[in-house]
């Protein structure tokens, strides 16, 4: 079973990882997280029940373009393309171009894995003022 690894972290934390990949200091190991949120309200929109709906429809259907998709899930088909491409952006999704320009949807993974760290990076002192 395929599983896209992801992570929250706040941007600040998210480039000093990827610095630290570009100078070698870092290595990530298999398994590590592959994608970045900085936070899990982001997550949550990308991946909102409404959107795992229709990655199961993609998976389960097929389908041979966006146009074939949004007559699949009653979606307009402008609103789909914007979804789509921002869940690719995220990896939840790839979409592959067909003849005569089309996109298909394809959905790469089974499932996700969430990675959520339960301490903040931030001192207390800095959180205490916030709230």
């Amino acid at each position: 079973m395929k599983t896209l690894r992801i992570a929250i972290a706040d941007y600040g934390q998210m480039k000093e990882s990827t610095l630290a990949i570009a100078r070698g200091d870092y290595r990530p190991a298999k398994g590590d997280p592959t994608v970045w949120f900085t936070s899990i309200e982001s997550f949550a929109k990308v991946l909102s029940e409404r959107n795992r709906e229709l990655l199961t429809l993609i998976a389960q259907e097929k389908p041979d373009s966006l146009t074939e998709l949004a007559m699949l899930s009653g979606r307009n088909k402008s609103s789909l393309s914007r979804t789509l491409k921002t869940m690719a952006r995220h990896g939840l999704v790839e979409l592959e171009k067909g003849c005569r320009g089309r996109l298909i949807p394809q959905v790469p993974y089974e499932q996700v894995s969430l990675y959520v760290s339960l301490i903040s990076s931030q001192p207390a002192s800095e959180l205490a003022g916030k709230g």
